[in-house]
């Protein structure tokens, strides 16, 4: 691969993965309780993960750094900011079951064979574990939980976007990520916004915005996936309007109205059904 990316050809099935995915879930419940009560002691959370007091001194020594929460004098509190809500921690805590409909619903627009890019939203990360059932394929994405996901299975070549890595998001941004994109041309791209506002797709960072802009353009059919509640939600930049992706993928939930609306455009609107071990 070009400037700012690395190739992993990788041939093992998914193994060495399990502490990093309990660490992560346990990070992400610990987030999820601070956010709950605003400031909880290191004690709490120690007794009620049933975890040692070091152990929650270093998941919160991460958390800080990631600006989701703030630990100083033996307490956890949370950081109520647009760069919490932007978190991946936070944002993976949020509406599972509507996530992993529109998951499985956006699986449909894969074919073996294909290359494909994921940008580095949660709700995209939903899609991630069901992939193997349409193998072969390329997968290229800038984010780090994706790769540390793909890294071990069959039939997949990943293509990893470096860069200059954001610990609040897990992913490479910046000019050498955005480099490394216009450099290719993928089949489909399968991404996800932060806010809908005006029928616009909108992000709260810049660099978000870059790179999502340079995925899209590198890649000839775009898939949109949006959860009712992004209808919403308000966030600073403007990307693109909804009428420039392929298709627009929505949970059960979506009002409606919206949906009427985004059709009534030409945009092709798939209303996603939970699947049923979600329900």
């Amino acid at each position: 691969m070009s400037t700012g990316g690395f190739l992993v050809t990788t041939d093992l099935e998914n193994a060495g993965n399990v502490p990093q995915n309990r660490r992560s879930e346990r990070q992400r419940a610990i987030t999820v309780a601070v956010m709950a009560e605003g400031s909880i002691r290191i004690e709490q959370l120690a007794a009620r993960f049933d975890i040692s007091i070091m152990t929650v001194h270093r998941d919160l020594d991460e958390l800080d750094g990631r600006g989701v929460i703030r630990k100083s004098r033996g307490m956890a509190t949370a950081m109520s900011t647009a760069l919490v809500e932007s978190s991946d921690l936070y944002r993976s805590s949020r509406q599972l079951g509507e996530k992993e409909s529109i998951a499985h619903a956006a699986l449909e627009f894969i074919e073996p064979g294909q290359a494909i890019m994921l940008d580095d939203s949660t709700t995209t990360a939903h899609l991630v574990p069901h992939l193997r059932t349409k193998r072969p394929l390329t997968v290229i994405t800038n984010t780090l939980t994706v790769m540390e996901q793909l890294r071990g299975t069959n039939g997949v070549t990943l293509l990893g976007l470096g860069g200059q890595y954001h610990n609040w998001c897990s992913a490479f941004m910046g000019h050498i990520t955005t480099t490394a994109i216009k450099a290719m041309r993928a089949d489909l791209l399968i991404m996800s916004t932060a806010a809908i506002t005006d029928d616009m797709v909108f992000h709260q960072t810049l660099d978000t915005v870059d790179v999502k802009q340079a995925m899209f353009e590198s890649s000839t059919r775009r898939i949109l996936l949006a959860d009712h509640t992004k209808f919403g939600k308000r966030a600073l930049h403007a990307l693109m309007p909804l009428t420039d992706f392929d298709a627009v993928v929505v949970d059960g939930e979506t009002d409606p109205t919206h949906i009427a609306r985004l059709r009534a455009k030409g945009v092709t609107v798939v209303v996603a059904r939970r699947p049923p071990s979600t329900r």
